[in-house]
């Protein structure tokens, strides 16, 4: 072991998905890792070597060096070697679909820019009035339940971020329970809760690449025939665009239509219903917080941006180093892994004081829970929009929150919020 090297149980600890669910634990290997090695090579078991990166500034800058730092090398996403293995196998690429997040370079930019339009600012706003319309139901359901004991993660915050990306997507919302299930399935591979059956089955990392590729044949399956349907009956909304998409004066392939579904799909709704989720807990815990943004709504954008810090729900990507370079005295090989936490990032003492207070008053907040660079989060803007609507209409209704029981993670060490928080609120 070197002086570089992570102990091995950290290591371990950092690939392990049952750590993500408890994140006193997690934040605590965050905040030695920072202070006592921030740039550490983890040699974990059954794992490719990688480095763990857990400074904001560190991951802020290799997030916006694409070109040194780069996506579509290598998996996105630590998983063991068994399992990607299992993945470049069957697909003949280490990742399970061709998205946005697995391009580089000016493929990523044209990519990008067919639906960029979609969820820049000026577009969603437009979405308000709808937006505001699914809100109300959602706030008219936990109405009904006022008083009693509600599983606040899995009954509400899951469904209506999911019911706003299936409107743009151009998804019927009677397909929610099946698209719901398929992100479940995408995210939580190795949740005891969510796992497919084939993910239980011999030894575990290729289960994990043999349940992820069945879960991307379902989603195959089904946007195929949302494609076919668009090409015969075009309509306004996304669906209608990638189905028709042209690129450089040539139609896109089919694994990069279906990367684009799948990503809206699923990581344009399970973030912010984590994050929802997490805003939520923050009203329970912190009984201080009701009260002022009921006095002052004016502070909710403020709430929000605090509850995406403390939530970050993408616990981390990966790059991969297209040559050699430095990063604080380390030696990084051209072909290296990189792990960038954002969890960690959030909770940089050097960014943010006192990084472990729930603080609606920062003066700034530069969280990075929407990455960074030309990567991005697409949606960050109708995420932002989403969660403000909803608690602008929930808090004037809200008399009382308070929690019942611990609130449960999604076992994964790639997505992973609240996927139970039991809760007793009044509403009137």
């Amino acid at each position: 072991m070197t002086n570089y090297d992570l102990p091995r149980d950290v290591a371990n600890r950092l690939v392990d998905p049952q750590s993500y669910t408890n994140l006193d634990g997690l934040h605590e290997i965050y905040a030695w890792a920072r202070a006592n090695n921030p740039i550490g090579r983890a040699m974990a078991d059954a794992h490719d070597p990688f480095w763990v990166v857990t400074k904001h500034a560190d991951v802020s800058m290799i997030s916006r060096n694409n070109a040194l730092f780069r996506n579509g090398d290598y998996s996105v996403v630590c998983r063991p070697q068994a399992s990607i293995a299992h993945v470049i196998g069957a697909t003949g690429s280490p990742n399970i679909v061709r998205s946005l997040v697995h391009v580089d370079g000016d493929e990523h930019k044209s990519l990008r820019a067919l639906t960029q339009s979609w969820f820049m600012p000026n577009s969603v706003v437009k979405l308000e009035a709808r937006i505001r319309s699914l809100a109300h139901l959602m706030i008219g359901e936990v109405l009904q339940k006022s008083g009693s004991v509600i599983d606040f993660a899995n009954d509400f915050a899951s469904h209506y971020p999911l019911n706003v990306i299936m409107d743009i997507l151009g998804v019927p919302q009677e397909e929610s329970p099946r698209m719901l299930r398929l992100t479940q399935e995408m995210f939580g591979s190795e949740d005891a809760e969510y796992k497919r059956e084939i993910g239980r089955q011999g030894d575990a990392g290729s289960a994990i690449g043999k349940a992820l590729l069945s879960v991307v044949a379902d989603f195959k399956g089904y946007f195929d025939r949302l494609t076919e349907d668009r090409r015969k009956k075009p309509r306004n909304d996304i669906a209608t665009l990638l189905a028709n998409a042209v690129v450089d004066g040539q139609p896109i392939d089919e694994a990069t239509r279906l990367g684009y579904y799948v990503i809206i799909a699923a990581a344009g709704h399970d973030t912010v219903s984590s994050s929802i989720s997490v805003a939520m807990w923050a009203l329970c815990q912190f009984p201080h917080l009701l009260p002022r943004l009921k006095a002052d709504p004016s502070l909710i954008p403020q709430f929000i941006d605090e509850s995406l810090r403390y939530a970050s729900p993408v616990r981390h990507f990966m790059r991969t180093a297209a040559a050699d370079t430095n990063l604080r005295g380390r030696t990084i090989r051209k072909g290296d892994w990189l792990m960038l936490c954002y969890g960690s990032a959030n909770r940089d003492e050097e960014v943010f004081p006192d990084p472990f207070v729930f603080d609606i008053d920062r003066r700034s907040n530069r969280h990075i829970a929407f990455g960074a660079g030309a990567h991005v989060c697409l949606g960050q803007h109708l995420a932002n929009m989403e969660m403000r609507i909803l608690f602008e209409e929930l808090i004037p209704k809200l008399q009382f929150v308070e929690p019942v029981g611990d609130v449960e993670f999604t076992t994964s060490n790639f997505v992973s919020g609240p996927k139970h928080l039991a809760i007793r609120c009044v509403l009137q």
